[in-house]
């Protein structure tokens, strides 16, 4: 029987082993879309007719990757929910033809598995993954606010059981192929080399009856758990309680995904594939999918550099001080296979820094996410230093000390004097304008912002200013490293506070102004993290810190005036002066370092989470403020994500940001703004121009002009537009 000629599938029949190979050729990695679906059943109906054919291996034909997924842009096509439970039920029967078929079905993994990907793995009945660095299993969808659409709720537990498979899907963890095996992910793991020959092994041994698959070794409290009803009750609720204090119950996926895996393991495989199909389409025609779609799509198009490749590749890059940013900036860099050379003042310094890098490597070996070799590779492409030697060849150097004007623009005179006339100096600043940093630079051409976020190797966001003098050549070259470094990368115009700390100011301006009112710290907290913000403002103010914070409100009140920051200064003033400076001194208006407190009124009078700092409050009712309004939590709400989402509107409107998309990425992954909104033009689409203005309005006449509502805004609500069209 001859194979046929397919788009999508190269065929290829080695020692009665139909090897499949996944293979879009008009996309850079395979993801399932209804096209290759169609031919997907072709396959597998040559698996059916062809007697030659004793066992089958689907492998990939990318390098690096097998399956990353669904099409997205298929899943954003539907328009009703019947449609969507066809496309479910559809998978459901692709992937029940490989499950239930005679001839052995082997998975042979490299690179990237994820979910649809995932799915077609978890159907087959044997799967050998390689120990690339690249190879990933997972089933991410809640990231989208999806759950496995594929059949995954329901063979993931039967797979690895009941507690780990929720654990994958709801939080939509990577893993690695050694923890896959042993969790009975996959059978075997391979070098990447000879994945094809011992796949194909694999598929004969089945087919003859001589190699089987170890069964999943259940544990005794495992099997008091999942064996028996009142057991998997306990999982289910826990799961349930953990997802709720996560997410405050503002995500509807992960809620979804347990009633699907509840239904599969308590009623059976046909409600639990039902349930999966309904459940599924329910969420791809939510709001809240759109908008974490939207989100996912926006870091997408930002893996594209926007300037073209550099002329020059940022092999090595040289970090100007030793700090917590210096340290960060250094770390995200050796990981990616960046030589660095650090520079600071002092041997002390510097082994401070060296100290912060190796802990945070030793964690991943101990948390066995890498070992202890690879550690000590990546920790060699880290050098210090006290003086300037090496920087002479240095394409790229970031300098990240403290936020002092004159301070940076001493260390980039210095630098000058050594650094070739191509390289490019960026400034680790979160609000210093970038324009009178280059003012003293021979070469402003080569100036530019790179605003990192602390931790700067927990954070997504990497936030580029360049000014009128900026080059592509050196934007592109910025841009470049962003990437290499894992980073999603914005570039914005320089400003007074850029992008992210221009609309940061306002959110915590009107935070300060209610807590000023008289509203209770915790409960102001409460208030904007049931919006969606991972965090209340008043920890957030903490944690930023009181005297930065206090800086920062300076500068900007300073270019942009009192609408920015009309909170009165006494209150960051004498607090800052007192040493309240928020968690790094121990006390802000939250109390850090103290003991347990004895005080058994603690949880009636301060709620949860840390206890208030009297000397604060005594600060806050001394410069108490009389409300206007009815502070109702949604008003409170309101008012303060209503001024940040304008101020964001007022840097669309002045060139600040370049389009929506980067202001929705730069606040959700720089700020936390909900990503379940998809960003503050997300949420003005999603609410409606008019109804904000309206509100902005409203609020105008009672609290005056910081809530006057930008241009743009009025001009958007009197066409009625939407600003994702």
């Amino acid at each position: 029987m001859s194979l046929p000629n397919l788009k999508f599938f190269k065929l290829d029949i080695k020692d009665e082993v139909l090897v499949i190979k996944f293979d879009d050729p008009e996309e850079k990695v395979n993801t399932l879309n209804s096209k290759m679906t169609t031919e997907f059943h072709q396959v597998m109906d040559v698996v059916d007719s062809n007697d030659g054919v004793k066992s089958v291996v689907f492998i990939s034909g990318k390098k690096d990757s097998f399956i990353v997924g669904a099409d997205i842009k298929m899943l954003k096509e539907f328009t009703t929910e019947e449609d969507v439970v066809k496309l479910s039920k559809g998978g459901h029967e692709l992937f029940h033809r490989i499950e239930k078929h005679k001839k052995p079905v082997v998975a042979a993994i490299n690179g990237p598995c994820l979910g649809g990907g995932m799915e077609v793995a978890l159907s087959c009945h044997y799967r050998v993954s390689t120990d690339n660095s690249k190879t990933i299993l997972g089933q991410p969808e809640v990231m989208l606010g999806l759950l496995p659409g594929g059949g995954g709720t329901q063979r993931l537990p039967k797979l690895v059981g009941l507690q780990k498979s929720l654990d994958m899907m709801l939080t939509g963890k990577n893993i690695r192929p050694a923890k896959a095996k042993k969790m009975g992910l996959v059978d075997d793991v391979v070098c990447p080399e000879s994945l094809e020959s011992i796949a194909v092994k694999a598929a004969q041994d089945l087919a003859a009856g001589t190699l089987r698959r170890k069964k999943r070794r259940v544990s005794g409290p495992d099997k008091l758990l999942e064996e028996n009803f009142a057991g998997r009750a306990l999982v289910f609720n826990q799961a349930k309680a953990t997802v709720l204090k996560k997410t405050g119950g503002l995500y509807p996926a992960p809620l979804k995904i347990i009633e699907a895996v509840k239904a599969g393991v308590n009623s059976g495989p046909k409600k639990g594939y039902d349930t999966e199909a309904k459940l599924f389409a329910e969420l791809v025609m939510s709001t809240e999918a759109k908008s974490l779609i939207s989100l996912f799509e926006g870091q997408t198009g930002l893996k594209k550099n926007r300037y073209g490749s550099p002329e020059k590749k940022a092999e090595w890059v040289g970090v100007i001080g030793g700090g917590l940013m210096g340290s960060g900036i250094s770390l995200v860099n050796i990981q990616k296979d960046i030589k660095t050379r650090l520079k600071d003042l002092n041997q002390e310094s510097l082994g401070k820094s060296e100290k912060y890098v190796w802990s945070a490597l030793n964690k991943r070996v101990k948390r066995k996410a890498m070992s202890s070799f690879e550690r000590d590779k990546v920790f060699s492409n880290l050098t210090t230093q006290t003086d300037w030697s090496v920087f002479e060849r240095c394409p790229l150097v970031i300098e990240a000390v403290f936020e002092d004007l004159h301070l940076k623009q001493h260390i980039l005179e210095d630098l000058e004097k050594v650094i070739p006339e191509d390289c490019v100096f960026a400034s680790n600043t979160s609000a210093l304008p970038i324009k009178q940093i280059a003012a003293v630079s021979k070469r402003p051409e080569n100036v530019l912002g790179m605003h990192y976020f602390s931790p700067v190797e927990k954070m997504p966001l990497l936030e580029i200013i360049v000014t009128e003098k900026t080059s592509d050549r050196a934007a592109s070259l910025a841009v470049e490293v962003g990437m290499k470094q894992g980073k999603t990368v914005i570039v914005v115009n320089d400003g007074p506070g850029f992008y992210t700390t221009r609309i940061l100011v306002p959110f915590m301006d009107e935070a300060s102004i209610i807590a000023l009112e008289g509203e209770d710290f915790h409960h102001l907290n409460e208030v904007m993290k049931k919006f969606g913000f991972p965090v209340g403002p008043i920890t957030l103010c903490d944690e930023v810190g009181l005297d930065v914070g206090l800086h920062i409100a300076h500068d900007l009140k300073k270019a942009l005036g009192d609408r920015l920051c009309e909170a009165p200064p006494e209150l960051l003033n004498d607090l800052v002066k007192n040493n309240m400076l928020g968690r790094k001194s121990g006390k802000g208006f939250f109390l850090y370092n103290e003991k347990k407190s004895n005080n058994p009124l603690k949880k009636l009078i301060g709620g949860s989470g840390k206890e208030v700092n009297p000397a604060a409050l005594k600060i806050v009712r001394q410069n108490h403020i009389e409300p206007k309004g009815d502070n109702t939590d949604e008003e409170i709400q309101k008012r303060i994500a209503y001024r940040m989402i304008n101020e964001s509107a007022l840097c669309l409107q002045e060139g600040i940001i370049k389009n929506p998309v980067d202001g929705d990425i730069g606040a959700v992954f720089g700020l936390g703004f909900p990503p379940i909104f998809g960003g503050p033009f997300r949420y003005l689409d999603l609410i409606g121009v008019k109804s904000f203005l309206e509100d902005m309005k409203r609020f105008e006449g009672i609290y005056g002009p910081r809530f006057k509502a930008a241009q743009i805004i009025e001009d958007y609500a009197k066409d009625n537009k939407l600003f994702h069209e």
